[in-house]
């Protein structure tokens, strides 16, 4: 008995970082066709309307979120608000304010490469320097990246870092949205031919960097057996696992089924219904666990 016990403990592991995974990754396609499919189906006059609310809905789980005492609960809920108001309240304003100002999308051999929104969105980099130094410098983060460079700096000793806050639903928040905007940044820098190029040396080092260094990471979830604390550790796996996608994409090694989602309706709709039974599994197989646990 105790031998089946512990098989079934190393089956039930693995299966709770590989779901962890699948929800986030999904979030990534899911994310771009959600804004395709919101500029075609209000057009430009009502499109912002609509970001403008989705952020709101974002908000209002952020808020739910926190006053939820429970880790997993609150870690959802602050990916799907943090995604809503990325998509609603950030993205959709470089969309906005490169329509207005007729910022040109970035044109190369007859085909759009880079939209204008994104053009724009390098200048951004200013801001996100001041809030990296803000947790570099004033706390205790989660994250063993930043706790490695603290370390190798001498700065815990130095300065009497707080630690974070444990608000699952912030953290999650904070987290995803800084991820998405560094990344974003560093690839976008990474296509600029002012820079680097999509074809340079250091494109390749960013690219297959992510890859060995996502894969590194998909290893340290398996082991993690919480869906709340899995799902923040997707989050950053995922996101670095995307620079290697979002790179294939601009080489055109494959199809970016998601740019074109009422072309792929089939399959965006495929990844979505799988999308949805994932979230299922993972918040109720959570729910059954913790019951089981008290009984």
């Amino acid at each position: 008995m105790q031998l089946f016990y512990s098989y079934k403990m190393k089956i039930k592991k693995p299966l709770i970082g590989i779901i962890a995974f699948l929800i986030v990754l999904f979030t990534m396609p899911l994310g771009h066709a959600a804004m395709i499919i919101m500029e075609k189906s209000f057009g430009h006059e009502y499109v912002y309307h609509a970001a403008v609310i989705l952020g709101i809905i974002g908000f209002g789980l952020v808020v739910w979120g926190t006053i939820i005492d429970k880790e997993a609960n609150s870690t959802f809920l602050g990916l799907f608000g943090g995604l809503f108001i990325w998509t609603g309240w950030i993205e959709f304003a470089y969309v906005y304010y490169a329509n207005r100002f007729g910022v040109e999308p970035l044109i190369v051999n007859g085909e759009v490469v880079t939209k204008p929104e994104y053009l724009i969105m390098p200048s951004s980099i200013g801001f996100w320097a001041i809030i990296m130094m803000f947790y570099f410098l004033s706390s205790k983060s989660g994250c063993k990246f930043f706790n490695w460079f603290q370390q190798k700096l001498k700065i815990r000793n130095a300065i009497k870092l707080q630690p974070v806050s444990h608000n699952f639903t912030m953290t999650t928040v904070m987290e995803l949205i800084a991820l998405l905007w560094t990344f974003y940044l560093v690839l976008l820098f990474a296509y600029d031919s002012n820079f680097f190029g999509d074809r340079h040396p250091v494109t390749y080092i960013i690219a297959f960097g992510s890859l060995l260094w996502s894969g590194y990471l998909f290893i340290k979830l398996l082991r993690i057996t919480k869906i709340g604390y899995a799902i923040r550790y997707a989050i950053p796996t995922v996101i670095i696992f995307w620079n290697f996608v979002e790179i294939l994409g601009r080489w055109n090694i494959f199809k970016e089924i998601w740019v074109e989602p009422g072309k792929y309706w089939f399959e965006m709709l495929l990844i979505f219904s799988v999308f949805i039974i994932l979230v299922v599994i993972g918040f109720f197989g959570k729910r059954k666990s913790e019951i089981q646990a008290h009984d």
